[in-house]
């Protein structure tokens, strides 16, 4: 075979594992899909920062689950600790709470979070709760 076929060949090959990629990352629902449709370029990752400031939670409580579902849902981070959520709070360059705990558990009473099954390195742990991916999917409206 000629070094020509090869390469149409091989081309032919990688376009068929991008369709293959973009259409698993649509199913999984990693990304909407107007985002799996466009070229690799345009499906660069967002940054935690970037995602907070797209998001703009009004207080603490709600700045808590943002950095929550961000690590959940892009890192893929779970169960979450308080030591995750501080984690994502310093990679975000937010001031952490001096009580995130007491922010994790609010969430708890406002039906965001649900405590893990299991503890997470002998941790209390959470997991975000479908009310609480609407309330950041919808803008916390």
């Amino acid at each position: 075979m000629s070094d020509k076929v090869i390469d149409s060949k091989l081309d032919t090959i990688l376009e068929m594992l991008r369709s293959l990629d973009r259409r698993v990352a649509m199913l999984e629902g990693a990304m909407p899909p107007a985002a799996a449709a466009a070229t690799p370029h345009a499906r660069k990752p967002i940054s935690i920062k970037e995602f907070i400031i797209s998001k703009a939670p009004p207080n603490g409580v709600l700045m808590t689950l943002t950095v929550g579902y961000y690590l959940e849902n892009y890192d893929g981070t779970t169960p979450l600790t308080a030591a995750d959520l501080e984690a994502g709070f310093r990679a975000a360059r937010e001031t952490v709470p001096s009580n995130l705990n007491d922010k994790a558990n609010s969430c708890v009473k406002k039906g965001y979070f649900m405590e893990a099954k299991e503890k997470k390195d002998s941790l209390k742990a959470w997991v975000i709760t479908r009310t609480g991916e609407a309330a950041v999917e919808d803008g916390f409206n």
